[in-house]
């Protein structure tokens, strides 16, 4: 276990893609108690919600509200996903640190997702990511479906590569590659970052696993063998997306961490703090979270 990372960073992305699926509303009130109580459990960037067009995703329609309201802490970068210049706008305004794009590696997925083709979405990324760096913003690049397409099927490491190439020719500091459907194996993850990490350092790249299939924790594994140090992940196992079809939640923060600090990896997170947050959550949201490492906090209280 020596070549294992010393350090791993944990983005906490689930008041934005653990909400954006949910059906039940969690009033603005909750969602900055939440956010709050993440900031202050040592993660080092949330991604806090999205300034989608409202009537796409109704459970973050409070988009500007949250983010003038929450209590920042001045060691967490706030961030948000940002499809558009009038999303970027309205980001700006709320005050964000760093803004996310997004768009797939799968065409059908792409059109779907953002309703347009793959080629048609480079120059709409290419102004909100010139903008967002003039306003001295961070850029993270979402590429979805980076394994598998609900709609395609398996999808190749140069349809990736192509992808990525496009990104951080625009200026995108980093990239989150994601397994969107939550379908890969190890040997998927292994073939793809073999491809990526010829063109791109490995601090460059972050893994984004939902955990349909319940491969999560190996790909995570795989991931930092080959030197990956940067993960996304939710508190309780929270998400899914509105255009993948029985894609589950992201794996979740609260086992990522059971996982990193029983190897004797560092995060900087408390991990405590996780499992509150993942409880107040849970009760907020009127249901069981998928993760395991939570269900047994819950039932050890």
């Amino acid at each position: 276990m020596n070549h294992l990372p010393k350090f791993v960073q944990l983005k906490e992305v689930g008041p934005r893609d653990g909400l954006q699926n949910e059906k039940k509303w969690i009033s603005t009130a909750d969602k900055i108690a939440w956010i709050n109580m993440l900031s202050d459990s040592g993660v080092e960037e949330i991604e806090y919600t999205s300034f989608v067009n409202p009537k796409m995703i109704p459970a973050l329609s409070d988009a500007r509200e949250v983010g003038r309201q929450i209590k920042r802490n001045p060691k967490v970068v706030y961030s948000a996903l940002v499809p558009n210049m009038k999303g970027l706008e309205f980001a700006l305004d709320a005050g964000i640190d760093a803004a996310s794009v997004f768009m797939s590696a799968s065409e059908s997925h792409n059109q779907k997702n953002i309703n347009k083709t793959i080629d048609a979405t480079y120059p709409v990324l290419d102004e909100v990511i010139r903008e967002a760096k003039q306003a001295g913003k961070r850029i993270t690049g979402y590429v979805s479906t980076v394994f598998d397409c609900p709609y395609e099927g398996k999808i190749t490491p140069d349809q990736v590569l192509r992808v990525c190439e496009n990104l951080f020719a625009s200026g995108a500091d980093d990239l989150s590659l994601g397994d969107t459907i939550g379908t890969a194996v190890p040997t998927q993850v292994e073939q793809l970052l073999d491809v990526l990490m010829k063109h791109y350092p490995k601090d460059k790249l972050i893994l984004h696993f939902h955990d349909t299939r319940g491969m999560a924790i190996a790909n995570i594994m795989t991931a930092m063998h080959l030197g990956i140090h940067r993960f996304d992940s939710t508190v309780g196992g929270l998400g899914g997306c509105p255009y993948a079809p029985g894609a589950a939640g992201n794996v979740a923060t609260n086992d990522v961490l059971y996982l990193l600090h029983g190897l004797g990896i560092k995060t900087g997170i408390d991990e405590m703090k996780i499992q509150n947050a993942g409880i107040f959550i849970q009760n907020k949201l009127g249901k069981t979270l998928p993760s395991r490492s939570l269900a047994y906090f819950a039932n050890a209280q």
